[in-house]
């Protein structure tokens, strides 16, 4: 087993899991408010709970290829989720420093998808 997918295995999904559970929670609050907040709401919800489903499904990938499929839709999704939480705050929707631990983390997990699916296609390479 190759290092990238030795750190899915292990850290990544639990990591995945944890932004997910404080994305429901910031979207209930959210979805208490009639409107945009509860649209926007509604497509950070979607975006922010596939990251770490996609993670999962990677784990049970068929092949190389399969996992680095699920990885890279989990990045997309990441940069998704990202894109709502800075919307969220440039709309003054939520206040900024409510949403600086989601959006560094959104970061880190968007760096750490990016590095697992280029490397791994690196190493197939080979």
């Amino acid at each position: 087993m190759n290092n990238e997918v030795g750190m899915v295995k292990r850290d990544l999904p639990e990591r995945t899991f944890e932004f997910a559970r404080r994305v429901v929670k910031l979207c209930q609050v959210l979805d208490q408010t009639p409107g945009v907040s509860r649209t926007m709401a509604n497509q950070l919800l979607r975006s922010g709970t596939s990251i770490g489903a996609n993670v999962e499904e990677g784990q049970a990938g068929q092949s190389r290829a399969d996992f680095v499929s699920k990885l890279s839709i989990a990045c997309k999704e990441a940069r998704e989720t990202h894109y709502w939480l800075r919307l969220l705050s440039a709309s003054e929707i939520v206040p900024e420093p409510r949403l600086a631990e989601l959006l560094d983390e959104a970061n880190q997990l968007i760096a750490i998808l990016t590095a697992i699916t280029k490397n791994t296609r690196k190493n197939s390479e080979k």
